[in-house]
Order: C-alpha cells, then structure tokens, then sequence
C-alpha cells in the first residue's frame, strides 16, 4: 500500500457515513469559527470605545482671570464630549457614584470645585496644582480602567499644555516689555553719557576760571589797598591846604578892610611898605611855585599806577586836582599882583592915595580867590576820602572775592572729580543696558505665540513605525492563527486514526505509516489554515504584507502541529490527546502573543524557546507585517526541525509496533478504528 493509497482510505473512512460527513464538517469549522469569531470580535475595539459609557463631573466654580469669568472645568468637560472618545454622561456626584457602582458608567472623571482657580494660581506667588479625579471600577470593567487611566492623562497633559502655554505668552510678552524698556533706558543713559562729557567739560573749563579769578581776585585787593593807602595821604595833603587856604583867605579878608583906609594910612603904610612888599613878593613865590609844583599830582600818580590803576582812572583821580590848582595859579597871580602892587607902594607912596581904590580892589581879588582855594582843596580832600573810603571797600571787596573765588576753584575741582566718576558710570550703565537688550531677542507676537505654544508643549512625540498591523485584532492575528492550527489539528485526531492498524500489518514501511498517518491531517489542517486566510483578508479586511509567505507560513504551521500531534496520539492514545490539549494551554501563555515574551517569569521564557507555537508566531509577524524575512527563515527552520522530529519518531514507533503487539494495541480506541 502507498501512501496515497492509505490517504484515499482514510478519507473515505471519514465521509462514508452522513454523520461522518457532518462530524467532518464540523471539526474542519472549528478553527474557522475560533479564529473567525475571535480576530471578528477583536478587530478594532478602539474604535468603538465610544460606546463605552463614562460620566463627567463637573464641580467647578470657576474664577475670575483678567476681569473675565473662566470656567476651565467646563471647557476640559466640553471638549472631552466633543471629541466623542467615549459616550460621555454630565452627571452629578452623587449620580455619577451611584451609576459606577450600578455598572451604568465604566469610570467617572471629575473636575474639582477649585480646577479653575488652582490653574490660575500658575501665574501667582502662591502656585497650586489643580487636580483632576479618575474614579475607576474593576468589577466593570478592568481593560476600561485601564484605558481610563490613560484619559485621565491625556487631560493632564492637555491642560498642562494649555496652562503652560498661557503661562509662557505672558512671561514673554512681559520679557518683551523688558527689552523695550530697556531699550528706552539705554537711550537715556546715552543722552544722560553725553550730558555728563558735556558737563565735564564745562567743569573743566569752570574749575581753570575760578582758579584765574581767584588768582585776580588777590591781586586786586593788593591794588585796592595801595590805592587806599595813597587815598588816604592825598586827602591828609588837601586837608592841610584847604588849611593854609582858609588861613591865606581870612588874612586877606582882613587885609582888603583894612586897605580902604589906605589913604589915610598911606604914611605909616610907606614905612612898612618895604615889609609888606617883601612879605608880598615871598608869598607870591609860594603861591606861584604852588600852583606850579606837579610833585603831588606825580607822587599821586605813581601811587594809583602802583595800586593797579588804569590811566584812565588815574586822570580822573588827577582831574579832582584841577580845580585847586586852578584857584592856586589865581592866588598866585593875584599875590604876584599884590607884590607888585607893594613894590609901587614901597617906591610910590606918594601916589598911594590915588591907586588905593586899585589896591582894595586887588586885596579883595585875592581874598576872593584864597577863598576859592580852601573851597577847591576842601572838595580835594572830601574827593580823597571818599577815593580811600571806596578804595578800602574795594579791598574788602577783592578779598571776599579772592576768598569765594578760592572755595569755588575748589568746588569747581571736587565737582570736575564727581562728573568724571558720573561719565564713567553713565558709560558703564549704558554699555550694562545695551548688553541687557542685546541678550533679550525682540519678537514679534506672532513670533510669542510660537514660543509659548513650544515651551507649553515642548516635546512633540512624531511615531515612526517599520512595520504596522493596522488594528488591534491584526496585532493579535499571528496568535489566534497559530492556536487556530492547533485547535483545527487537534479536532481532527478526534475522528482520525492516528495510524492504521490494517497498514500496519500489511505495510512493513514504517516511514509511509507514518508519513500517511501524518499527511491526512496535514492537508486537512492546510485546507482549514487557508480558509481562515481568506475569511481575514477578505471579510475582516486585515492588510498582509507578503500573502504568499503567511500562507507558506500557516501551511508549515497546520503541517507542523499536525505532526507533533501525531505523535502524542501513536505514541499514547487518549492520554496523548490530552497532553495535545495541555501543551496548547500551555503554548497559549507562552508563545508571546500579547505581551513580549521578555514579561514571562523565568521558567515560562525557557519554554517560550523550546516550544514551536512561538516560532510559528513570529514568522507570521514577520511575514504579514513586512518585518524582517530572515528572521522568518529562521523561525521556519524550527518549524521544519520539529515537523521532521515528530514524524521521525511517529515512525520509530510504527516501526516498533509493526514488530510488536501489545494488550493495548488489541483494544478499541477510544477515537476510532
């Protein structure tokens, strides 16, 4: 018999019967109905979260920002309605408690009385952090709680964003109001720089002139005093004229009454004329070298010059003189008249009588004029004094000057220090003012609002994928397709003989035994894994990668695990169809399927290498997802190893049953011929 042959037997075996056709149909649907049925329910359940049902609270209050009432509960409350994640229900607090504990509600996240105000706090010197409440229940729903959770973070974040940014704009539009009023700043400690050079100079050029003015000063009241002294002496000297002047006029006086009795005196007047006319002559020379000494006005003129009079002032001062020198020059000339008259006398008495009236009349010329002198000279020395009273001032003066002078060089010389430390520091402030703004960026608004948006949410998180599923029920396909198998192959042995007695007997090959044992099952499992294929691509729409490698790689799987089964039913019967039973529980939580393999506990991972189910998994991945093809190569490698290791030993034991029989091979079994 060949192995087509026993093939052909054993198919017929199965479908000779209706209700071993029905039985037949109904194990080759058992696969299809788990795997169908599972990858059908689990497709996309994200996308139907929002018929979950979840309650909104919101206790908010609510506050006042910038003269307007915010609500920033409501709007989070809003917002999560709007997006419609979930079938959201507004309840109260006590609604809400009530509706999770019924299971009416599957979580319920609530907006505290003070969210509002606490957010607003950011912005303040009494920050609080506003807190959002996620009341889960796990007798509802576990997978909900846990998707709860991950909502409740996505509002944290959100609002995190919001205030951060809110936060970030008003921190930099008050950075910007900085910068401009730095900015201002540095233009008036600019102006205020210039300013103080300015003022510098001017206290340079004050601190030289006061110095100059004071050195002035000093000589003035030098000069002033030597004038006064000068002054002084003038007005002693004319003093002492106006004396002799008032003597010379009272004598005259005198002398002009007595000569209106010359005539009658005219003798005893030519005895003492000879007296009178020398007398006249003397007086006459002193009056006329008087009137012609210029020793007084000199040494009154080199005094003033001395004193640090101008010509100008010193010919004023001379031109007081002039009067009593003037009435000196009339009182000589009257005196030389007098003399000369005398002289007549003393040599004409005889014609004194009828030259009486000429000599009264000069007598009296000359009183008259000795009386201008003492009023010319009396005005002299009243000029003098007062000369030596305001040159006396004028040194008073000059000294106070001089003193005032001397304090304000200096103060001219403190203040020209103070305004050179003020330009260095109004340098200095302005260079500090112009690095301040340099460091602060000028931004536009627009350009704010970028960066508040990017310090508000700095890390944008951009998810690059190599490979994707596409859904949720297509990450988990490789999974139920590979339990699919096991499940298909295992149903299959409760209607097939594992090997053949009759072939047995009459066949002394055991590799056909068991090749045919093996294949039967191989191509039924292959028929059942494409139809599984089919109904996930087609009606379930799952997108595959490389169709052709996943049906390579299910075909290897369903023949796999047809072997591997195989042998634990030759090689123990019912208890090996338990075992089958066992070792899928076991590959169940083993082959990595929904979490990583690296989560299992130690002994878990040790089986997750050595059983075949997890390669027959992550070949699957590979190919369907378009990962690495390698990795594929090598995970069918292993496949291979255990196929041609189950066989093998399915045939080392046809073999030693073909040489040996036992009680048990004897006995019926318990799932067929």
């Amino acid at each position: 018999m060949t192995v087509l042959t026993l093939l052909r037997s054993e198919l017929k075996r199965l479908t000779a019967t209706k209700l071993g056709v029905l039985a037949f149909i109904a194990l080759m649907a058992v696969p299809l109905l788990y795997g169908g049925l599972y990858l059908w329910g689990n497709l996309d359940p994200y996308s139907n979260l929002k018929n979950v049902p979840a309650a909104v609270v919101v206790a908010d209050s609510g506050t006042t920002t910038d003269g307007e009432h915010v609500n920033r509960g409501q709007d989070a409350a809003d917002d999560l309605v709007k997006a419609g994640d979930f079938a959201w229900q507004r309840l109260s607090a006590a609604a809400a408690k009530q509706q999770l504990e019924t299971g009416g509600v599957d979580f319920v996240v609530t907006f505290p009385a003070t969210f509002s105000e606490d957010l607003a706090s950011v912005g303040t010197t009494d920050p609080r952090r506003a807190a959002v409440r996620l009341t889960t229940s796990d007798a509802n729903s576990y997978l909900s709680s846990t998707i709860a959770g991950q909502v409740a973070t996505k509002i944290r974040d959100a609002v995190a964003q919001e205030v951060g940014t809110a936060a970030a704009k008003s921190f930099l539009v008050g950075l910007s109001d900085v910068r401009s009023d730095l900015a201002d700043a540095t233009d008036g400690a600019a102006s205020l720089q210039s300013g103080a050079t300015e003022a510098k100079s001017g206290a340079d050029s004050l601190a030289s002139g006061t110095k100059e003015l004071a050195s002035g000063a000093t000589t003035l009241a030098s000069g002033a005093r030597s004038a006064a002294s000068g002054a002084s002496t003038l007005s002693s000297g004319a003093r002492s004229t106006a004396a002799g002047a008032a003597s010379l006029s009272s004598g005259l006086g005198t002398l002009a009454s007595r000569t209106s009795a010359l005539p009658s005196a005219a003798t005893r007047l030519s005895s003492g004329a000879s007296t009178v006319a020398d007398g006249n002559a003397a007086l006459a020379s002193a009056l006329s070298s008087a009137s012609t000494s210029t020793a007084t006005a000199a040494a009154l003129q080199r005094t003033l010059a001395a004193d640090g009079l101008s010509p100008a002032q010193i010919q004023q001062a001379l031109a007081v003189l002039a009067p009593s020198r003037s009435a000196l020059q009339q009182a000589a000339a009257s005196a030389q008249r007098l003399a000369s008259g005398s002289a007549s006398l003393a040599s004409g008495a005889s014609s004194l009588s009828s030259a009486s009236k000429q000599v009264s009349s000069a007598v009296s010329s000359a009183a008259s004029g000795a009386h201008r002198v003492a009023s010319a000279t009396r005005q002299v020395a009243s000029g003098a004094s007062s000369l030596a009273s305001g040159t006396r001032s004028l040194a008073s003066g000059a000294s106070s000057l001089s003193s005032g002078a001397a304090s304000a060089a200096s103060g001219s010389a403190s203040l020209d220090s103070g305004l050179g430390t003020l330009a260095t520091g109004t340098t200095k402030l302005h260079d500090g003012l112009a690095k301040g703004v340099t460091a602060i960026p000028a931004t536009t608004a627009a350009q704010r609002t970028a960066e508040a948006d990017a310090i508000g949410d700095p890390a944008h998180v951009t998810t690059t994928k190599a490979t994707s599923a596409g859904t949720y029920g297509a990450g988990l396909a490789p999974l139920f397709l590979s339990l699919s198998a096991w499940i298909g192959s295992y149903a299959l042995f409760l209607i097939l003989r594992p090997l053949s007695r009759r072939a047995l007997t009459a066949v002394r090959q055991p590799i056909r035994v068991a090749l045919a044992g093996w294949l039967t099952p191989a191509i039924l499992g292959v028929v059942q894994m494409v139809a599984l294929f089919l109904i996930a691509v087609g009606p379930l729409g799952i997108e595959v990668v490389h169709p052709l490698g996943t049906l390579g790689v299910l075909a290897l799987t369903a023949a796999t695990f047809a072997a591997i089964l195989l042998l634990l039913n030759a090689a123990l019967g019912s208890v090996g169809q338990f075992l089958g039973l066992i070792l899928m529980l076991v590959q169940l939580v083993t082959a990595g399927g929904t979490f990583r393999w690296q989560t299992l506990p130690g002994p878990l991972t040790a089986l997750h290498h050595a059983f075949p189910m997890s390669y027959a998994v992550d070949a699957l991945r590979q190919a369907m997802y378009g990962g690495d093809l390698a990795l594929a190569w090598g995970d069918v490698g292993v496949l291979a190893i255990w196929l041609v290791a189950a066989v093998a030993l399915t045939a080392a034991i046809a073999a030693r049953m073909t040489r040996h029989r036992t009680l048990r091979d004897l006995q019926p079994s318990l799932i067929g011929g």
